[in-house]
């Protein structure tokens, strides 16, 4: 078992900045890929970013690439989405997950998942 824990969230201006903390505890966090997902009001949760457990690769949606940043700290057992050049657009809850195995883009692959934190920007 695993458990998620999120941090980060709030109202910003568009252009700005926030990260995004995922805290895990329970069984081994390095064995697990990481990802983000996000979900806005009557949208599908969408898929934002992932790392791998093994080389630490990432992967990102195209509507997020240059302006998203993952990335994990195993030591800490804890997971971060950094975000730059905020839009409305990006206003959602985001919910960061964990997959045992390697990274998949599909929610479906993941186990585990925190109770999201609440992401607005304000135009």
């Amino acid at each position: 078992q695993v458990q998620l824990v999120e941090s980060g969230g709030g109202l910003v201006q568009a252009g700005g900045s926030l990260r995004l903390s995922c805290a895990a505890s329970g069984r081994t966090f390095g064995s697990y890929a990481m990802g983000w997902f996000r979900q806005a009001p009557g949208k599908e949760r969408e898929f934002v970013a992932a790392v791998d457990w093994s080389d630490g690769s990432t992967y990102y949606a195209d509507s997020v690439k240059g302006r998203f940043t993952i990335s994990r700290d195993n030591r800490k057992n804890t997971e971060y989405l950094q975000i730059y050049s905020l839009k409305p657009d990006d206003t959602a809850v985001y919910y960061c997950a964990a997959a045992p195995g390697r990274v998949t883009t599909r929610p479906s692959g993941y186990d585990y998942w925190g109770q999201g934190t609440q992401v607005t920007v304000s135009s």
